[in-house]
């Protein structure tokens, strides 16, 4: 009993450095689920899926407050993404308002916003996208070092009417800079990290989480060639420990959680269907991945909740994926799989040891 109660004391510490943090944007203050009108050149955005240059195209964005009264802004938008704009029938969007007319709106201290859809009509890439958005929730609920997301009921208007008007669920996510400036973290432009600059704690905790939702698409490590560290991580740094790297992870849509329809787990894991977890984080101190695994128990009724209670998740999908997410509290509770399925497969055992004993860690 002892041993648990100083094991949840090392949790309440490593993970308690959000607790001063400031406020998110009152954007992303509440979940309840925004309805919105974007109304804007849809189709010729779309037009621009295989452009190397992608222009900013005008429209309005009209919400209801919080008295039910509409709220008009202006808005440009833009295609993004890479797999989605290419694969999908409805790419990502971007889109970028104007700072003087936020102020003093729901849509305060909001410039470029990353808007996810899903990837094409009817009710099953609805059912997925409000599972990707349900992973951001999740992750937001186990640490301030966290993108923030909110629900949107949001209905497509083409402004030049070569297509037909819809509504689908969407939702937006908060900006990488002011993840920084709540945090007080300075983003970190490397190539990519040594096993010894990234932040322990931080790590554990995202690559545990990682495995919550079945997530391979992702790299602590290293980005795509040309680009900046690291896969579907935001690597930052603070001005106490600039040493020291902490990832914050976004893009989940090839999870098994999501499970959507063009996903599947990299060749070079023992894996064949994306649902099955495979544990591949880094190999972090004892004391570290045990204060971790606590830190994950203690949500484990906040997080299950948050499925059983989402409103908008279908039923079929709501029972699919409790149990899915209770098969991985499973894991954790149980020492002998925690072990073996978990600590036994973890990457990089040779750079610990030599970390741990005062030594040059060998590359990565």
């Amino acid at each position: 009993m002892k041993r648990v109660s100083l094991i949840f004391a090392a949790a309440v510490f490593f993970f308690a450095d959000g607790l001063d943090a400031a406020e998110r944007h009152p954007l992303f203050q509440d979940h309840s689920i925004l309805k919105a009108v974007l109304t804007a050149p849809i189709s010729q955005a779309y037009a621009q899926r295989d452009s190397d240059v992608r222009l900013y195209l005008p429209g309005q964005w009209t919400y209801l407050n919080g008295d039910g009264e509409p709220h008009r802004l202006e808005v440009s938008i833009r295609i993004r993404g890479n797999f989605r704009k290419k694969n999908c029938e409805l790419p990502p969007i971007q889109l970028n308002f104007k700072k003087s007319q936020v102020k003093g709106t729901l849509f305060k201290g909001q410039n470029k916003l990353k808007l996810v859809s899903p990837c094409q009509h009817g009710i099953d890439a609805q059912q997925k996208l409000l599972l990707e958005y349900l992973a951001y929730r999740t992750y937001e609920i186990l640490t301030d070092r966290s993108f923030g997301a909110r629900l949107i009921r949001l209905s497509y208007v083409d402004s030049d009417e070569k297509r037909k008007s819809w509504t689908d669920l969407a939702f937006v996510i908060e900006d990488e800079k002011d993840i920084g400036d709540r945090l007080g973290f300075d983003k970190a432009r490397v190539a990519e990290n040594r096993f010894e600059e990234l932040d322990q704690p931080t790590t554990a905790l995202f690559e545990l989480f990682q495995l919550l939702i079945a997530n391979n698409d992702y790299s602590v490590m290293k980005g795509p060639p040309g680009e900046y560290c690291c896969h579907n991580a935001v690597m930052y740094t603070r001005e106490e420990e600039a040493g020291k790297r902490i990832p914050i992870p976004y893009d989940f849509d090839m999870s098994g959680l999501v499970d959507a329809n063009y996903a599947s787990p990299p060749r070079h894991l023992p894996i064949r269907l994306v649902r099955t977890r495979y544990y591949r984080g880094l190999c972090q101190p004892t004391e570290v991945m045990e204060a971790a695994r606590a830190h994950m128990l203690s949500k484990k009724k906040e997080i299950i909740s948050l499925f059983l209670q989402h409103p908008e998740l279908s039923r079929s999908a709501r029972n699919r994926n409790v149990n899915y997410v209770r098969k991985f509290f499973a894991m954790l509770e149980n020492e002998t799989t925690f072990k073996h399925d978990i600590v036994g497969r973890c990457r990089g055992r040779q750079n610990l040891e030599a970390m741990q004993a005062g030594e040059e860690p060998p590359d990565p």
